[in-house]
């Protein structure tokens, strides 16, 4: 099936099987892109990555190829370094991308920021010169996953060609369905109350939590700066004060914040702020880069931001 489009924006999702469809459907959308001169790109995870490399042969090092079990681990970030960091790295030159980011082994955790990202790329790339293909395994996928994705891809691809999907909505109302309650910490959880004073106190408590979980220094350092940003996002807008907790789970640290704020723009983190723009915004974009996932609730009656990290 031909891909090219007279749309500025394209996002279909493509349905396979085996691996014999899958390269069927990214294979020659790679190729058709290189014909006409498009910058292509694809992120995918290391196994299908493989499967791609190898059928490309020598095109490979024509391709930017990388792991977005690495690239991606957390969905937040995927729209800005991975899919329009490509972007505006061609200005001026319609893109072609391959973005795989739910796949077998992402959690019930993960997955409900893994569906907003597939909505929100809608709102990030529209009116954008681009071509982004999304493959879904549906024999490994959770079924409620598949269906999931008939909402969020305007245009459905499979084995017998392409088709515009009845089920397409708005990208922020799909977003808005996931924006979910999240549990309460655990009872074992290290909570603060925070407040202009406490920044010292909480970057003192996230290294020594992190100690203690077996974080190498790298992450720890990483972890102290995403609960600085968090605390000083809460500070200067979230109401002046918030309440932080910090836990060890299974093979993972967990930092939240909550507080009264209200986060009404839900591409808030995942779009790069320019270097001369005024009141902020840089504060969770960085939080994305650090963490491994970050889950957000946010209404009326206040937002919580909870972030991961892998130990």
């Amino acid at each position: 099936m031909s891909t090219t489009t007279a749309e500025p924006f394209t996002h279909p999702a493509l349905l396979y099987r085996d691996d014999d469809e899958y390269l069927a459907g990214t294979v020659p959308f790679i190729r058709e892109g290189l014909a006409v001169g498009e910058p292509v790109a694809v992120a995918v995870p290391a196994a299908n990555l493989a499967l791609i490399r190898d059928a490309l042969g020598a095109d490979a090092d024509r391709v930017l190829l990388r792991d977005m079990m690495v690239a991606g681990r957390n969905p937040g970030r995927i729209i800005p370094t991975v899919l329009l960091a490509f972007a505006n790295a061609n200005p001026g030159r319609r893109v072609r991308l391959i973005g795989e980011p739910i796949w077998a082994g992402r959690s019930a955790t993960e997955y409900p920021a893994c569906a907003q990202h597939e909505a929100l790329i809608n709102a990030a790339f529209a009116g954008r010169p681009a071509t982004i293909l999304c493959p879904y395994n549906t024999r490994l996928l959770d079924p409620v996953w598949i269906e999931d994705a008939y909402k969020t891809h305007p245009v459905m691809v499979d084995a017998d060609g392409g088709f515009d999907s009845v089920h397409y909505d708005e990208p922020s109302v799909v977003a808005a369905a996931f924006n979910l309650p999240l549990p309460d910490p655990p009872p074992h959880a290290t909570t603060l109350t925070i407040d202009v004073f406490a920044l010292p106190v909480v970057r003192r408590m996230a290294a020594e939590h992190a100690e203690r979980a077996g974080l190498p220094p790298q992450r720890i350092a990483d972890l102290v700066l995403a609960v600085n940003e968090l605390t000083t996002n809460t500070l200067r807008h979230g109401g002046g004060t918030g309440k932080l907790a910090l836990w060890s789970d299974d093979d993972q640290l967990v930092c939240q914040l909550a507080d009264n704020g209200y986060l009404s723009n839900p591409l808030a983190g995942r779009i790069p702020v320019p270097a001369d723009a005024l009141g902020g915004g840089r504060g969770l974009l960085l939080v994305n880069q650090l963490c491994d996932l970050v889950r957000v609730y946010t209404s009326s009656a206040g937002t919580t931001i909870r972030a991961y990290l892998h130990r």
